[in-house]
């Protein structure tokens, strides 16, 4: 009879600890954050997971979402991109999150896509990118080509820039800068420019020396033409890379860099006000004047402890996405991911930037387009912006199989690279 009066009590609690498991399960919300704090790009996405966990707990001091608790689930790929995929599926599968917030460079993103798809998780992605993809699971936040590439390219011919006639296109080897070539060769050859006047070199992530590049450069841009360099070097390369520009005393006045995946943060290593006058091309900048971005600023250096004042546009594309999510799991009113995606459509944001920011049915954002110029403080000026923001074109015109492609995943309107949107039952 004791035995059963024992084990009747055990059962009672191992209950009462199952319910308490399933209160605590009920009471919180996972979010996902996959960005390499170690290894060659964790100097460019450690902040970004700093970034979403200055989010969480905003929105937990707001009294958390839908009456829950968010909890950050932290994993470290450590720039490994098979790891990227390895992470995902333990977040989604094991760990059960919501959402997830991670990758920055274009072959991490591609490592974890069909994770995504196949455990129908919900990603997004903070990071200007080649464009040339559509998936439901994923929400583009940075830049597609037509919101910063082009516009780069376009402003350096123009009389502001210099009337450049002659490129080196400069990128660490992998996808984004390959795909990002690609369609800047296909824009430069509609504008006239001859093959022999475009000149592509990769590099391997992480490269050191770039002395014999930076020599080749320098001749290229001395035989007459006006010459200048974009760059889509990656992670810490970066830093070796504006090292020997200013070892090799380049100036930006008869050959202007401008840089796709460098901004305020990447040049606090190099001592920028070396590169005064050389370009960045972005949708946000650290100086920009507004309300909205007096806030952030200020968001990010509470949350630091005022130990760190520098934001980039990485930074604003995670908080433009985090916003846009909360918004979304407050209208759907659960943080069911179907739910959630459906939602997300039309969300709306007022950014740093100055802008209100608007999620198209794309999967990507309409975004302002601005060329920042580093000045001697070792920041950026902004010397030219779009007048509104940019909807992102997933597919590039100026590429042929890509021209006639439709994104929109729109119900029943399930699309994300067809010639003609598929209608779904």
């Amino acid at each position: 009879m004791k035995l059963v009066c024992v084990l009747r009590r055990a059962l009672a609690v191992l209950i009462i600890l199952g319910v308490s498991g399933a209160h605590a399960a009920d009471d919180t919300i996972k979010v996902g954050i996959l960005h390499s704090l170690s290894g060659t790009m964790a100097i460019s996405e450690s902040v970004l997971k700093d970034t979403v966990l200055m989010m969480i707990a905003d929105q937990n001091k707001k009294g958390g979402l839908l009456g829950k608790t968010l909890e950050p689930i932290i994993m470290d790929p450590a720039s490994d991109w098979d790891a990227f995929a390895e992470k995902a599926r333990e977040l989604l599968a094991k760990e059960k999150v919501a959402v997830v917030f991670g990758c920055w460079t274009s072959v991490s993103r591609k490592s974890v896509l069909p994770v995504f798809e196949q455990l129908n998780g919900l990603l997004f992605y903070p990071v200007q990118y080649e464009g040339e993809e559509s998936s439901r699971n994923i929400f583009y936040t940075g830049a597609a080509p037509n919101q910063q590439a082009i516009p780069a390219v376009r402003y350096l011919m123009s009389k502001d820039g210099g009337q450049v006639r002659r490129w080196v296109l400069l990128g660490t080897d992998y996808v984004y800068p390959r795909t990002t070539n690609k369609i800047l060769n296909a824009y430069l050859a509609n504008e006239g420019v001859a093959p022999e006047d475009i000149t592509t070199i990769y590099t391997p992530f992480g490269h050191s020396d770039w002395r014999e590049i930076i020599a080749r450069i320098k001749a290229i841009g001395s035989e007459g033409k006006p010459t200048a360099v974009i760059s889509t070097i990656n992670g810490d390369a970066n830093t070796h890379f504006y090292r020997e520009l200013i070892a090799q005393q380049v100036d930006a006045g008869t050959l202007p860099v401008m840089a796709l995946s460098v901004g305020e943060r990447e040049l606090l290593q190099v001592g920028a006000s070396a590169l005064a006058g050389q370009f960045a091309a972005w949708n946000y900048f650290q100086s920009i004047k507004s309300p909205e971005n007096d806030a952030f600023v200020k968001l990010w250096m509470d949350f630091n402890e005022q130990r760190d004042k520098t934001t980039n546009d990485p930074m604003e594309a995670t908080f433009i996405g985090f916003r846009m999510w909360i918004q979304a799991v407050t209208q759907a009113g659960t943080a069911d991911i179907n739910a959630v995606r459906q939602a997300m459509y039309g969300q709306r944001v007022k950014a740093p930037s100055g802008f209100e920011i608007v999620m198209n049915t794309n999967h990507h954002l309409s975004k302002p387009v601005m060329i920042g110029k580093i000045n001697t403080s070792g920041t950026f000026d902004v010397v030219w912006r779009s007048i509104n923001p940019i909807k992102a074109s997933v597919w590039s015109r100026y590429v042929p199989e890509s021209a006639k492609l439709t994104a929109d995943w729109t119900f029943p309107w399930i699309c994300g690279g067809c010639a003609e949107p598929t209608f779904k039952e």
